[in-house]
């Protein structure tokens, strides 16, 4: 069994070394042009020549939960291509959201600015009922930021492409749910794969259905969001605020109005990072069940995009 490695702006050791330990017979290498065709390959926005030499591969597994970018390029005919299905992402999605979430809610920022500014200054408290939440999405992530949300008593709405029931959350579904799923929230968390569908998803119509003083959280594509339309809705008044941990263009270039907009706070696409062990025993067991000639979890439908 041949597997190979291609991932751009990651360290190949650790992850060959973790794959033979796995599969001690295996013969993994990164890959080089020219060589010979794998039975698989660990991938992550692999150049279009890599695809087009790996003819007649099994599958590609995508080391990021986001299959977007490989998607969009020329696959091999028959190869599969599978993601992540969680992998330690999760619940740090969930850490990312819940505290962009209370931030907002329990206004620390302007305490924090109080503070530095030597004021010792109490705000009024807010209500949870007054601060409803929408999570865009309800894959694996998607969820399990829904139920940590709902565990801090927020109401929780999720809105998915096709009907799905989560145990303390209201949800919506399909088209003809999406806008009663927006005016049902105050808060909105885009946990949405890119796909031509979801493309500019979060522009000037959408985000203006949110209720008066809504909330940006965008931790899934910047190519999700219409940048000038938030800006428009910032100055407005309509959103109070937005926390975005992705962009258009990363890293986010010098001079871009994000960086100084007092109501927007960025990190860079840093909300749930690959954890290289879990990757790797994840994607073992997936190879593993493959060559028994067992059905896994994660093939990614093309037409879908996810």
């Amino acid at each position: 069994m041949k597997i190979t490695f291609c991932c751009t702006d990651t360290k190949a050791e650790p992850w060959l070394q973790g794959l033979q330990a796995a599969f001690p017979q295996a013969e993994i290498a990164v890959w080089q042009p020219g060589a010979p065709v794998a039975d698989y390959a660990v991938v992550w926005a692999p150049p279009q020549q890599f695809l087009d030499e790996q003819q007649g591969i099994q599958a590609l597994f995508n080391i990021g939960a986001g299959v977007d970018a490989l998607l969009q390029r020329r696959l091999p005919p028959g190869a599969r291509v599978v993601r992540l299905d969680d992998a330690g992402m999760a619940v740090q999605m969930a850490e990312y959201v819940c505290h962009a979430v209370i931030r907002h809610f329990r206004e620390f920022d302007q305490y924090e600015a109080s503070m530095r500014a030597g004021q010792w200054a109490y705000r009024k408290p807010r209500l949870r009922q007054d601060l409803p939440v929408g999570v865009m999405g309800l894959g694996v992530l998607g969820e399990r930021v829904a139920k940590a949300l709902a565990q801090f008593d927020f109401p929780v709405n999720g809105w998915s492409r096709s009907p799905k029931a989560v145990d303390g959350i209201r949800t919506f579904s399909g088209q003809d749910g999406f806008n009663d799923f927006l005016a049902a929230s105050r808060v909105l968390v885009n946990l949405l794969p890119l796909t031509p569908e979801t493309q500019d998803i979060l522009n000037r119509d959408t985000l203006a259905r949110l209720q008066p003083g809504g909330y940006l959280i965008n931790v899934a594509r910047g190519a999700h969001l219409v940048e000038d339309d938030l800006l428009a809705l910032l100055d407005s008044g309509h959103l109070a605020g937005a926390q975005l941990d992705v962009f258009r263009t990363e890293p986010l270039p010098a001079g871009h109005p994000f960086w100084n907009h007092p109501r927007i706070t960025l990190t860079p696409h840093t909300s749930a990072r690959t954890l290289r062990d879990e990757s790797i025993a994840q994607i073992a067991g997936k190879i593993a069940a493959l060559q028994r000639g067992e059905a896994i979890a994660g093939i990614v439908d093309p037409a879908r995009g996810y």
